[in-house]
């Protein structure tokens, strides 16, 4: 059971990095189609900035459900480093309870949030509606919940990150 959890997460971290890569490709493309409108064409567009921004959110929430998973957050090492055995496993779980609680409160604000803008929509872009812009909110934290979740049943508490993980490539 917990070895299938394991590999669904590991199915959900991917997605996460699809979905984080496919914004991060269309950013990169869009905004210099602006600003080639822009100034070459002297024609300038209304809905590069408005998509490039609503892209960089559903990006960050994403990247921030990898980082999570792969232990690359910024963290201060030093009390789990001189911690062993019950007091180390001990804190492993409250910090695990903050992230689930913090998870939580993303959920179900987020939730909130986006049930409130849902038929609002951006002005640049009026057939998208406001909620998806705030639907990442509840949806990273939905999917952080489950890595905290994987990390609890696994026990695998304060990990360096693997030499497999993105943080090799980002490091050298």
């Amino acid at each position: 059971m917990k070895e299938r959890y394991v590999r669904a997460m590991a199915v959900l971290h991917r997605l996460c990095m699809v979905i984080a890569g496919g914004c991060l490709v269309v950013i990169t493309l869009i905004i210099p189609w602006g600003v080639f409108r822009r100034y070459v064409l002297n024609d300038a567009a209304s809905w590069p900035e408005p998509v490039a921004v609503l892209l960089m959110i559903w990006f960050s929430f994403m990247s921030a459900a990898i980082c999570y998973r792969e232990n690359l957050h910024i963290g201060v090492a030093i009390l789990p480093n001189a911690l062993t055995g019950t007091a180390r496993i001990v804190l492993g779980f409250l910090v695990e309870a903050c992230m689930i609680l913090i998870s939580l409160f993303m959920l179900y604000y987020g939730i909130n949030l986006v049930a409130t803008t849902w038929h609002q929509v951006i002005a640049e872009l009026p057939f998208i509606s406001t909620g998806v812009a705030y639907l990442p909110v509840p949806l990273g934290g939905a999917i952080v919940a489950l890595f905290v979740i994987e990390r609890v049943w696994t026990g695998r508490f304060f990990e360096q990150p693997s030499d497999s993980s993105i943080s090799a490539v980002t490091t050298q």
